[in-house]
């Protein structure tokens, strides 16, 4: 297992144009170390015979049936607008455009 540098921590940081300080740089790689340390620990564990998870619980979604139902009509939809075009809302333009 390699061990994370100050200088690769740096050159990261220098590449994202990130600018770092000193201490930010030796924090940074203490906790990039220790990120490093536990995924290798995982990966020891992580064998064949350990099924790969994503929840610790297992989910089931819950679907209702679909039903028809009776909906608003236009003018019923349109009644409260301040504003309409025909059978839709007129709404401000916002992106300069026509």
């Amino acid at each position: 297992m390699s061990e994370i540098s100050a200088e690769q921590v740096a050159h990261l940081a220098n590449l994202a144009r990130i600018d770092l300080s000193p201490a930010e740089i030796e924090s940074l790689t203490t906790e990039l170390g220790q990120i490093v340390e536990s995924v290798a620990k995982v990966t020891e564990v992580a064998t064949p015979e350990v099924p790969a998870t994503s929840h610790p619980m297992p989910l089931t979604n819950v679907f209702r049936e679909d039903a028809v139902v009776p909906s608003l009509t236009v003018e019923q939809a349109l009644s409260g607008a301040p504003d309409r075009d025909g059978d839709r809302f007129r709404v401000p333009a916002i992106l300069d455009e026509e």
